[in-house]
C-alpha cells in the first residue's frame, strides 16, 4: 500500500470515528434531557411586531414580566402580578415537523385544532 492510500484510509477511518462519536454524544445527551425547557420559567404569550420585533410575556414564579424583543436587545416593558391574569394557553412550539408544517400551509394539524365555525 503506498503513503498517500495508507493515509486517506486512516483519515477516513478517523472521520468516522469522530462522526460515531458525535452521534453517540448527542443521542446520549437527548436521552439525558440536555435543552429541554425546565424551571420556574414559562412563555405565557408573544406578539410580533414585525420581523425583527416583538413583545413577549414570560411568567417567571408568579409574576408576568412584559418583554420587548428588537435588533438592539431585550428589555423589560413591565411586570404584571400572576393573579386575576387570565393567560390562554399557548403551545410555544410545535411537537413534530408535520405539525409545524401543517400550520405553516395552514391546514389542521394535531397539535393546532383550528376552531368549528360554531366556536367562532
Amino acid at each position: 500500500m503506498s503513503p498517500l492510500t495508507s493515509y486517506v484510509v486512516e483519515t477516513l477511518v478517523t472521520l468516522l470515528a469522530v462522526i460515531a462519536l458525535a452521534v453517540l454524544v448527542l443521542y446520549v445527551a437527548r436521552r439525558a434531557g440536555v435543552g429541554r425547557p425546565g424551571g420556574p420559567l414559562e412563555l405565557v404569550g408573544r406578539l410580533p411586531l414585525d420581523g425583527r420585533r416583538a413583545v413577549y410575556l414570560v411568567r417567571v414564579g408568579k409574576t408576568v414580566y412584559v418583554v420587548g424583543a428588537s435588533e438592539a436587545g431585550l428589555a423589560k416593558l413591565g411586570e404584571l402580578p400572576d393573579e386575576g391574569l387570565e393567560l390562554p394557553a399557548v403551545q410555544t412550539m410545535p411537537r413534530s415537523f408535520s405539525d409545524a408544517l401543517a400550520r405553516a400551509l395552514g391546514r389542521e394539524g394535531p397539535a393546532s385544532p383550528r376552531p368549528t365555525s360554531d366556536e367562532a
